[in-house]
């Protein structure tokens, strides 16, 4: 396919994965309902790509209902798992990989399905799925967009201020940094296991969402709002897949010591003009 269009159509009829910590986030609810994905979705229904996102999956045929993912599944999971020995214990054990498994399955071909991924990945949030994922997309040699914002706690701070004629509170609250561990990543560094998975133009600081939230109505702030006030993103990714759409980037050859083409772009030439953008969801609420 052309590596540039002069009309911004180089994403339509692409299709995205949206993957990032869903667990340990600090609401489910509220994820689900408005967070990064939301936003980031309907940034490319605009462009003519088709979204997949998790929390939403698509329906398959002849198998009803398969996958499907509430915001209380993980719940029902966690009351059944024990790590009792016996038959007792091996079926709980067992009837919890079961459960899960059709998550797993269908977010994994969610991803097999893709053309590309967008990954939040805050270094401050455990997560597996997420690196299965990035790591599945770059065994298929798609490209992994990684947003990786800086970490900081304000509140941490102004609690150890508070503390500071307390000893005692004070040492509570170093122990607590070391249990939970609490660690702080202001330049938003990520994972170093990620640097040669995902390739050194893939990183992002943040989604840059300012820009562009009169534009698609986004008037009610969400924590990320908050955060990119508190720290402007150097390198955002919204601006990034605006001019993705309009020419393909090109990747960094440490050999050549000189920017060359990213052949991991591979984006079909369907010649489908009139392909609208979509968020995949079930038609079954």
């Amino acid at each position: 396919m052309p590596t540039s269009t002069g009309k911004g159509d180089l994403l339509r009829g692409a299709r995205v994965y949206l993957s990032g910590p869903m667990d340990f986030v600090a609401s489910r609810a509220a994820e689900k309902q408005s967070g990064w994905r939301n936003r980031v979705s309907q940034f490319l229904q605009g462009m003519g790509v088709t979204v997949f996102d998790p929390w939403f999956k698509p329906d398959v045929r002849g198998l009803h209902e398969y996958g499907r993912e509430d915001l209380k599944s993980g719940e029902r999971i966690r009351r059944r798992w024990t790590y009792a020995g016996g038959k007792r214990g091996a079926q709980a054990r067992a009837w919890c990989a079961r459960q899960f498994w059709e998550t797993l399955h269908i977010d994994l071909r969610m991803v097999d399905t893709s053309d590309f991924s967008i990954s939040y990945c805050p270094t401050n949030i455990y997560s597996v799925g997420t690196p299965h994922e990035i790591i599945l997309a770059t065994m298929q040699h798609k490209p992994v967009l990684f947003v990786s914002p800086p970490i900081q706690f304000p509140a941490l701070h102004e609690l150890r201020a508070h503390l500071a004629d307390d000893p005692a509170g004070l040492a509570l609250l170093a122990r607590l940094e070391q249990e939970i561990p609490i660690k702080e990543n202001p330049r938003g560094i990520p994972s170093l296991w990620y640097l040669p998975l995902v390739g050194g133009e893939n990183f992002f600081d943040g989604f840059g969402f300012a820009a562009y939230r009169k534009r698609f109505g986004w008037n009610v702030d969400i924590p990320i709002d908050h955060h990119e006030r508190r720290f402007p993103p150097q390198r955002p990714l919204l601006p990034f897949l605006e001019r993705l759409n309009r020419r393909l980037p090109r990747k960094w050859d440490g050999k050549l010591d000189r920017f060359v083409p990213d052949d991991d772009w591979l984006l079909w030439d369907f010649r489908a003009q009139t392909v609208r953008g979509k968020h995949i969801e079930s038609v079954r609420k």
